[in-house]
């Protein structure tokens, strides 16, 4: 498939509503398997979602989905139409999940540009195995009990002496369409009133062009009935869509004939929908996107992300393009009410549109958590555990590009809980414990920041054997007292760092708690791990709302400008220098209120060439994270402004590696800032400081 292929909008829309398709069916069958059965929507909202795939797929000529969904449809076809039909809900329930992991393979090489060449013979094959079986000779709606004929109706009382024999023709209007679909509703209703009913033509249900031969020659049905004639006429007069009647009484002998002409049905292993009934399929679903855009027709569109990401950037742009006007050194002693009551409206209209175009990325949490459940799902069945998995919070909503970063990190951290903290059923009956396991998943905001919690409550973390592993890694050289719990804990974060001494498929390699910290970290998040020996680990994700832009005060060292997250500072004050102290490494230090901060000098940090050194003449900025601080000294506060975050050069984060930078922002006159990530200083444990 070549590259301009895949850009085709009609590529990227069959990606996007598959995908969606894929992703609804998913939760479909996780809540249906929860609650072991198919509910009649369930089964309905299956099978519409496996006909679009079906046709969808065709239409891009990607065979081997379009042939697997058809298969799927057809098994749903058979319970839709026979429920009381018996089938083995855990094997369909394997086949269809198996299915759409096949589904999401293909997609994602139809999105990266690749052809969807996935071998699903085997799974194809499965399929239609169990198709096989559930399928049985009276499969068609019109089912016979005794009679080897399909095609008409027999009441169990039939053969009654006052039988009468009547011949009808329906002739349907010229815009009816779905004639044998009709004609099958006709047969149908009609049982009720007649002992035997032989139609023609006899194969509506299978030939897709028996629409055509009643639309040319009527559908004639012949029966035999003791309901009256003028019951059965009054009966057919009522038929939808129909343009004439043709009714008249006839003799047994007649009725005979037409019996003895109808041939015996061909037998065919495969379940086939009538063309007509694709239609009316294809046209219920138009009907009823029709009435959803009736519904919400001015308020739900689909917009391509890029398009939103190109927007947010533009209001990036214009966020910085404000500052540059407002904060214009030339104007800033101009005293011009009208600029000024100008400038006033521009900032109140800029931080407006910013507002509506963040509330536009900001997706719930629901999509993500919703795919934990297969994870946990999936595990369970694997390890042979018992596990239930309760989500909270999941419409909760963050940024979509942040949603994107921390699926994996989810996934790796349920895995793990599954995999390393939850015990057999066995052993937690040992120790007293339910014999299922449970993940508690859930979201809530704080702040500018949104906390998602994992918490399980199994074995929990092993302080003594974690430092043991890292010493014998060489990860840290500190004695076991000198570390809190908080650090020991974290060291699970580290590459390469595992306990469990057997590598598995789920774990054991020291790969993808590592991966979680920096997924989180790359969107300016942090992980907080807790746990409690024997009751279980709380590993806790701290995210930011959004990534584009932030409040930010800016500082001046020297000639060089920087940016301090406002979520981080704490107070700022202008100290003295008889309450600098230094360590005996010659750290420079701060008594506040008691405690001891160690202080960050971005002069020397950064060798800036100029700059205050008299901490009497600057500034210091106590900030904080994640229960660490420390004092920041700089020349003086620019002031507070929302500032748009630019990544850093690829160049600088590949080569130079500066610690302590987050990224880069535009002032409003034009220069350049960097802001400062005060996570990768030197910072002191708020709660283990000592007072001195």
């Amino acid at each position: 498939m070549s590259k301009s292929y895949i850009d085709e909008p009609m590529t990227e829309a069959f990606v996007y509503e598959t995908s969606q398709i894929v992703e609804t069916l998913e939760e479909v069958i996780i809540a249906s398997e929860k609650v072991g059965m198919f509910s009649a929507e369930s089964i309905n909202e299956i099978f519409r979602f496996m006909h679009t795939i079906k046709g969808s797929s065709a239409m891009m000529m990607f065979n081997d989905m379009s042939t697997l969904a058809h298969r799927l449809e057809d098994i749903f076809y058979v319970i839709r139409e026979d429920m009381e039909i018996s089938y083995d809900f855990t094997v369909l329930i394997d086949l269809i999940l198996e299915s759409i992991d096949y589904f999401k393979i293909e997609l994602m090489k139809v999105k990266n540009g690749e052809n969807p060449d996935g071998d699903q013979s085997v799974l194809l094959s499965q399929v239609s195995s169990y198709l096989e079986a559930i399928k049985t000779p009276d499969t068609t709606v019109v089912k016979p009990k005794e009679e080897p004929q399909q095609k008409y109706y027999i009441r169990p009382n039939k053969k009654d002496q006052n039988v009468q024999c009547y011949q009808a023709i329906i002739w349907y209007k010229p815009d009816a369409e779905m004639e044998n679909i009709r004609a099958y509703t006709v047969v149908h209703n009609i049982a009720d009133l007649v002992e035997e009913v032989v139609y023609s033509p006899a194969d509506i249900i299978e030939n897709d062009k028996s629409a055509d031969e009643i639309r040319q020659h009527g559908f004639k049905l012949l029966m035999q009935t003791t309901s009256t004639k003028e019951a059965i006429k009054s009966y057919l007069e009522g038929t939808i869509f129909m343009e004439k009647l043709e009714f008249e009484s006839i003799t047994e002998q007649q009725y005979a004939e037409f019996l003895a002409a109808q041939s015996q049905p061909e037998e065919s292993n495969e379940i086939k929908i009538p063309e007509t009934s694709k239609k009316y399929v294809e046209s219920q679903e138009k009907k009823e996107k029709q009435d959803i855009s009736i519904n919400t027709k001015q308020s739900m569109i689909s917009v391509n992300i890029d398009k939103l990401d190109k927007l947010m950037d533009m209001v990036g742009e214009l966020v910085i393009a404000e500052a540059m006007v407002t904060q214009n050194p030339e104007m800033i002693d101009l005293e011009i009410e009208s600029f000024d009551k100008a400038s006033r409206q521009l900032h109140k209209i800029t931080g407006e549109l910013q507002d509506m175009v963040m509330a536009i990325r900001m997706i719930p949490l629901s999509k993500t958590f919703m795919k934990m459940h297969r994870i946990v799902r999936d595990m369970t069945r694997r390890l042979d555990k018992q596990v239930q998995l309760e989500v909270f919070g999941e419409e909760t909503e963050v940024d979509k590009n942040i949603i994107e970063k921390i699926a994996d990190p989810l996934m790796h951290i349920i895995r793990n809980a599954i995999d390393h903290g939850i015990e057999s059923a066995s052993e937690r009956i040992e120790k007293g414990k339910s014999s299922q396991g449970s993940i508690i998943l859930e979201a809530k905001n704080s702040g500018s920041d949104v906390l998602i919690c994992i918490k399980d409550d199994g074995k929990g973390l092993d302080k003594k054997k974690l430092y043991d592993k890292a010493i014998d890694q060489g990860l840290i050289n500190s004695s076991f007292g000198e570390l809190s719990d908080r650090e020991l804990y974290h060291l699970i974060l580290h590459p390469g760092f595992s306990t469990k001494e057997e590598v598995t498929e789920f774990s054991g390699r020291g790969v993808g708690m590592d991966v979680v910290a920096k997924n989180i970290e790359s969107v300016g998040g942090t992980v907080l791990v807790d746990s409690v020996p024997g009751e279980g680990t709380t590993i806790t994700l701290k995210i930011p709302l959004t990534l584009a832009i932030i409040e930010g005060m800016n500082i001046k060292v020297g000639h060089s400008r920087f940016t301090l997250p406002i979520v981080t500072i704490r107070e700022s004050f202008r100290p003295q220098n008889s309450e600098i102290i230094k360590d005996t490494h010659g750290q420079e230090m701060i008594m506040v209120r008691g405690l001891c901060y160690p202080i960050v000098r971005l002069k020397e940090e950064y060798d800036i060439p100029h700059g205050e050194e008299d901490v009497e003449k600057g500034i210091l900025i106590m900030v904080e994270e994640d229960n660490k601080s420390c004092c920041i000294f700089a020349d003086e506060l620019l002031g507070q402004q929302q500032v748009v975050v630019k990544a850093l050069p690829e160049y600088v984060k590949k080569y130079k590696q500066i610690k302590g930078l987050g990224g880069c922002t535009l002032l409003g006159d034009g220069s350049i800032s960097l802001i400062l990530d005060v996570g990768e200083f030197n910072l002191s444990n708020v709660n283990a400081k000592v007072q001195v």
